[in-house]
């Protein structure tokens, strides 16, 4: 009798389980999502941003890929220009230099410590007109190199810059 009672509460559970059977299905359902939805973020070390900013932009040539102002597209103004951001002891600043057909415009080059922000200001001698839309602070939004995409920093204005490593 004692096995008897035994198996019969076995297909007591059977039961249970078949009439419940869509509560439990919805129940390892949730916790199957959220046990798998942890979000992993990598730290990126300062050391490997630096590195990465001094190899891949850092004193390389630059031109001016695409230049977008509004509905305006002024790449061709900057059609023989290149652009030189150079390292100094600090990662975060340092000159920078724009040439055309043997005319040197100088400046200088900041970025913020994620090195997401490039502020241009090329300013010595009075720069050409069009330099007025390449100075300012700028975000980057791809830095898939050969090419650096920028946005302006802090607006929504609609201006678009990319500048190809040579």
């Amino acid at each position: 009798m004692p096995q008897n009672n035994i198996i019969r509460k076995f297909d007591d559970m059977s039961t249970l389980i078949y009439n419940n059977r869509f509560i439990i299905a919805l129940l390892c359902a949730a916790m199957l999502l959220l046990g798998s939805c942890k979000k992993t973020v990598e730290a990126v070390s300062q050391d490997t941003l630096q590195k990465y900013f001094e190899d891949n932009i850092l004193n390389k040539e630059f031109i001016v890929n695409y230049a977008l102002d509004s509905t305006v597209d002024k790449t061709i103004e900057f059609d023989g220009y290149s652009f030189i951001l150079t390292k100094t002891a600090s990662y975060y600043d340092g000159p920078m230099t724009g040439t055309k057909a043997g005319i040197t415009y100088s400046g200088t080059w900041t970025s913020n410590e994620d090195y997401s922000k490039l502020i241009i200001n090329l300013n010595t001698p009075t720069p050409p007109a069009q330099f007025s839309f390449i100075n300012r602070s700028w975000k980057f939004t791809k830095k898939s190199l050969p090419i650096m995409e920028l946005s302006p920093w802090g607006t929504t204005d609609p201006k678009v810059l990319h500048m190809r490593r040579l």
